[in-house]
């Protein structure tokens, strides 16, 4: 499947990004499994922690619609090179994503690389150690 679509997505969200810190804009788009798109874009604090991942925002915007199962996300940054997420994001993925998730890593031109979960997370802390049904 071409992936052209989602990458557009993100780079569309990521102008729309608040990054006076770091200034590197970063957009995301996630495509449900009902075939619905939620964008994000980063969203940086003066107390850093307190700053929200691209991928985050459009997974919080499906979560917030009950849209809690992710067919692929494509992320895109202000780079040259590919953009990957970050661990805090990758970790979020294992919540709504499975082994069939595609996450779509592009650069600022919209090149990107299809992985698939086990390829940028392997080892996941999951809801299955916690024993705790989906």
């Amino acid at each position: 499947m071409e992936w052209d679509f989602l990458v557009a997505k993100a780079i569309k969200a990521k102008e729309h990004a608040y990054a006076p810190y770091s200034g590197f804009r970063v957009g995301a788009a996630v495509l449900t499994h009902s075939e619905k798109t939620f964008v994000g874009c980063n969203v940086e604090n003066a107390s850093y922690g307190a700053a929200i991942c691209a991928e985050r925002v459009a997974i919080s915007r499906a979560v917030s619609e009950g849209e809690t199962l992710i067919k692929a996300i494509a992320v895109t940054g202000d780079s040259n090179e590919i953009v990957f997420p970050c661990g805090i994001c990758r970790q979020v993925f294992t919540e709504f994503c499975n082994s069939e998730t595609v996450i779509i890593c592009s650069n600022k031109k919209g090149e990107y690389r299809v992985y698939k979960m086990e390829d940028i997370l392997p080892h996941p802390f999951s809801k299955a150690d916690l024993n705790i049904k989906p």
